[in-house]
């Protein structure tokens, strides 16, 4: 989403004062009851997957589809198996935010942003990325339209409209959109009509929804299932944070919480015992077979708040990076650019082209992508044991478990060294150290790891 005031992400209301409508990424989550919740289906390539967030205006000086085609190759190397695209339709002009406006205000639903190149050169990219194994999703806007998009002309009844002026609204300062009527029942068969098309058109594997804690959760009830019916083992990720989005339909959801929560244990604000608090919360409210996006960084945070160079810089970022790829429920996200890594913001409304040079995170996030992708015990519905190996206020250390498959996970969220001990006998034994390349003694002997260290052994 295009927000625009960087202290609002993540903990204030969003409120409108004429659409009545309201968000608190960080409010009171209700539980649902699983027994009587009909789980969501999830698509196998999704169980061990990963998904990399595609800036396409911005991912190299071309900013085209034909551009960033040339990097998939390098993509699916380093382990990326799923590739989202942040929004590919046009951009509206009306009220556009500096230069080239947010890629959240969409004209036209059914069309490609002539900046990116053509529909051909999307279904292009698609096809090929298909034959080279990739998953494709889209992002997509459904809470708002840009402010000169077609349908304010053609349906005025789509939208909001302002009770005194009776012209359509918009959320917050996201003035370079309108905000629409999903008490309009036309409109809601306009929309799902709309995300038909690039499922038929394109044959995309799915859709990012951009705030879809906007939109009515019978809206999605509605719309997902036909989606479903069109193209089996489609993907649907919520840019929300709640428990009913799951019960909606859709496959994974924004954790916040425990994305601020790493930030504050990075900032020594906070202890490693607050990533059990998220866990367990997570247990206790969200379905069974919930599954959550976990990242330390995305186009939002990096635009707005400086993640992940600001937020856990230099060696802090690793051991989270780690725990984004091995926690359980996981399907973790690479934003463009952290593995070489961009170490700045990446701007919004303007033209930032990254410079790819060093890839000096390449390595790293081949690990942990294709260690994840090719071991059992690190799908989201592995089973997960919390194990104690020293101070639990500073070392986070669990394993994994499915299939006869093992793995177990050391990081040390804190700035000092850690004296290690394992001490469930149960993982004795001579396990792989995967980045260490080499099968190496866990035998109760105490060890010490350093700040901000990380380990992963894998079980034979």
């Amino acid at each position: 989403m295009n927000r625009l005031l960087p202290a609002l992400l993540g903990f204030v209301l969003f409120a409108s004062c004429n659409s009545g409508k309201t968000e608190k990424q960080d409010a009171v989550i209700k539980p649902v009851d699983s027994q009587t919740v009909a789980p969501v289906i999830h698509p196998e390539w999704a169980n061990q997957g990963n998904i990399y967030e595609v800036n396409v205006r911005q991912y190299t000086k071309e900013g085209t589809f034909r551009a960033f085609a040339t990097h998939m190759d390098r993509l699916k190397d380093m382990g990326v198996t799923t590739l989202w695209f942040m929004p590919i339709n046009p951009i509206s002009k009306k009220e556009h935010k500096g230069d080239l406006g947010s890629y959240y205000a969409v004209s036209d639903y059914t069309a490609v942003n002539p900046e990116y190149g053509t529909l051909d050169d999307f279904k292009s990219v698609v096809k090929s990325a298909h034959e080279k194994g990739f998953k494709v999703l889209i992002d997509w806007v459904p809470n708002h339209t840009g402010a000169d998009h077609g349908w304010l002309t053609r349906h005025k009844d789509y939208y909001e409209l302002d009770s005194v002026t009776k012209e359509p609204i918009w959320t917050a300062d996201w003035n370079d959109t309108r905000e629409l009527n999903y008490a309009n029942m036309e409109m809601r068969d306009s929309m799902i009509a709309a995300m038909k098309y690039w499922i038929k058109e394109a044959n995309i594997d799915g859709y990012r929804v951009d705030v879809a804690w906007g939109v009515p959760d019978d809206f999605w009830k509605q719309c997902l299932p036909q989606l479903r019916a069109m193209k089996p083992g489609l993907f649907f990720l919520a840019e929300a944070d709640g428990p009913q989005y799951h019960v909606d339909g859709f496959d994974a959801t924004y954790p916040w919480n425990l994305f601020h929560k790493m930030v504050a244990v990075a900032k020594g604000q906070n202890n490693a015992l607050a990533i059990d608090t998220i866990l367990h919360l997570t247990d206790s409210t969200y379905p069974a077979n919930a599954m959550r996006l976990y990242f330390t960084s995305n186009h939002d945070e990096n635009s707005w708040n400086k993640a992940d160079f600001g937020t856990m810089p230099g060696p802090i970022h690793t051991p989270f990076a780690v725990l984004t790829q091995t926690l359980p429920r996981a399907i973790p996200l690479v934003y463009s650019g952290q593995e070489e890594p961009v170490l700045d913001s990446i701007r919004f409304f303007y033209k930032d082209p990254i410079s790819f040079r060093k890839f000096g995170r390449a390595k790293f996030y081949k690990t942990l992508l294709t260690l994840r992708s090719g071991n059992r015990a690190l799908a989201a519905d592995a089973a997960f044991k919390k194990i104690s190996v020293g101070d639990d206020k500073a070392l986070y250390a669990f394993t994994r478990e499915k299939d006869g498959k093992k793995v177990l996970v050391i990081v040390n969220l804190s700035g000092k060294a850690q004296i290690v001990t394992v001490m469930d006998a149960s993982l004795y034994g001579k396990p792989y150290n995967v980045f260490a390349s080499t099968s190496e003694p866990v035998d109760g002997k105490p060890w010490s790891i350093e700040p901000w260290g990380y380990a992963i052994y894998v079980y034979p």
